[in-house]
């Protein structure tokens, strides 16, 4: 039988409706001359369960949004609610333990550990965030994604598709309400990145969490449920407004 675990979390839930909020957030780099503003005032709310596409040319701010939503950039200025966490309110620290069992994010790099296997790429998170049987829940989230028989290797020792499903199992193994991917397939060759868009997809519904993914591809777009195009850091389209 499966395992079952707890996202841990300490701070309050509000709207459980509503997954992602931004009010009016921006982001500048640089001060005076030098500044350069990415985002220009984002104004966005996404419902509990849904599949968001982020669509825009390069540069017009998809990833830094993204990393705004997810914890790992500080707006310049704005309100961000993220599964009912204030995280504009947030230190580092507060940051850290609010994204625990809200937030998994699957990059179009990798970023598994060389020295760990596939197993405890997975496992190691878990066990610092002290959920459950670290290994065993591991161990589980690897052979949903197709990899219940490569615990033992490393990511040398993995195709690049593999490498991803880790990442993917490593995303998902805390049960968060929030899977942020950006461009996801990115490094992969087009019949590669096909079987994870699938199971990314059959993922994302097996434990109905919200999936925000970044791509260029108009065709993975249209599955989703809703999109969003950015340009010049200010959305251009939006497919539910």
């Amino acid at each position: 039988m499966a395992q079952t675990y707890a996202a841990t979390s300490d701070a309050p839930e509000t709207d459980s409706h509503i997954a992602i909020q931004a009010n009016n957030v921006t982001l500048s780099l640089g001060e005076g001359e030098a500044r350069v503003d990415i985002l220009g005032g984002i104004n966005l709310a996404i419902e509990t369960g849904k599949t968001v596409a982020l669509l825009g040319p390069s540069g017009s701010g998809k990833s830094s949004l993204m990393a705004i939503l997810s914890g790992l950039e500080r707006a310049t200025s704005g309100e961000v609610h993220i599964a009912g966490a204030d995280f504009g309110r947030m230190n580092e620290d507060e940051l850290a333990i609010a994204r625990r069992g809200r937030v998994g994010i699957v990059l179009q790099a990798f970023h598994l550990l060389p020295t760990m296997t596939a197993l405890e790429n997975v496992a190691v998170p878990l066990e610092l965030d002290s959920q459950g049987d670290p290994f065993t829940i591991a161990a589980e989230e690897l052979a949903a994604v197709g990899l219940g028989d490569r615990l033992g290797h490393y990511p040398t020792q993995l195709s690049g598709g593999e490498q991803q499903r880790v990442a993917i199992a490593r995303a998902m193994a805390s049960r968060p309400r929030i899977i942020f991917a950006d461009e996801p397939t990115g490094n992969l060759d087009g019949a590669t990145g096909e079987k994870i868009i699938e199971l990314l997809f059959e993922r994302q519904q097996a434990t109905q969490a919200t999936l925000l993914i970044i791509t260029h591809d108009p065709d993975l777009a249209k599955r989703c449920d809703r999109i969003i195009e950015l340009r010049d850091g200010m959305i251009e389209k939006d497919s539910a407004a």
